[in-house]
């Protein structure tokens, strides 16, 4: 199915978590000179300007990214704070919210001359947006699907591998194929570093994602949620937003713990986060 597009959800609380997340792990992996591979099996299309009909639809930003760009000045939190200054280098006019970047920008803006970051793809659409993004040079847009593409580019050529898997879900089964996916590349790449995103929905059908990965026999898997209202059997639609990371860089646990205390309380009254560790620590 090649239905969703993230145009109509850009900016969201889910987008906040994931996007944060993400910007703490890179963060951590490039203190290291060593190089490496970034692969975003979903990449979408790279930037989202917020007046566009399909976000505006919506308008899930509003009770995203919105009452955080609006407090930025008084927000403490040195991550959450490096993470907004990024944010407003996306603006065309840096005190006006205006586009909401994706996970290509953010690794695009991360990424070094020794690095490398392939893009995959697979709607037409988004991958003809994507193509129009201005990347750095050693950025390869993938017009393809992003699962099989990570498993036929394992082992990398870098010595170090940190990978985003984060599809729409639209798909029972897809749960399982992310978990088969991540097994099979970290049979290849062992300390690979791996974020996998996944919905918090009634149904509760990411479980069988946790549980699989869970027996594989990884060593270290780290879950972060963060959920904008309370589960409840008579509603519909996602409430809350997951995380799990493969090898978690030191320390990520408490700094996003720091920045989502600051986050928890502009998302709205009933926000909760949580993390903890599956396997390891």
């Amino acid at each position: 199915m090649l239905s969703y597009q993230h145009a109509y959800h850009a900016g969201n609380f889910a987008d906040v978590h994931k996007h944060l997340t993400l910007f703490a792990v890179a963060d951590y992996l490039l203190r290291k000179k060593s190089a490496i591979t970034f692969i975003d099996t979903h990449a979408g299309r790279g930037l989202y300007p917020l007046d566009r009909q399909e976000t505006q639809r919506l308008k899930e930003y509003r009770y995203g990214i919105w009452p955080l760009w609006q407090a930025r000045q008084r927000l403490e939190d040195s991550l959450l704070g490096a993470w907004l200054n990024q944010l407003e280098a996306a603006q065309p006019c840096t005190n006006a919210l205006s586009h909401y970047p994706g996970s290509p920008w953010w690794l695009s803006r991360a990424i070094r001359q020794q690095d490398a970051l392939s893009l995959f793809e697979l709607h037409p659409g988004e991958h003809e947006q994507l193509n129009t993004q201005a990347l750095p040079e050693q950025t390869q847009r993938i017009f393809a699907d992003g699962l099989a593409g990570l498993a036929k580019r394992v082992p990398v050529a870098t010595p170090r591998l940190c990978v985003l898997i984060d599809p729409s879900y639209e798909r029972k089964q897809e749960y399982q194929e992310v978990a088969e996916t991540a097994v099979r590349a970290l049979s290849k790449t062992r300390h690979a570093v791996l974020l996998i995103w996944y919905p918090l929905l009634p149904s509760g059908a990411h479980q069988a994602l946790l549980n699989s990965l869970k027996a594989s026999g990884v060593r270290k898997l780290w879950r972060s949620e963060l959920k904008q209202r309370a589960q409840g059997a008579d509603q519909y639609g996602m409430y809350g937003s997951g995380m799990l990371i493969v090898n978690p860089p030191w320390g990520l646990d408490e700094r996003l713990a720091s920045a989502m205390a600051e986050i928890t309380p502009l998302l709205g009254e009933r926000s909760q986060y949580h993390s903890d560790w599956l396997v390891g620590e």
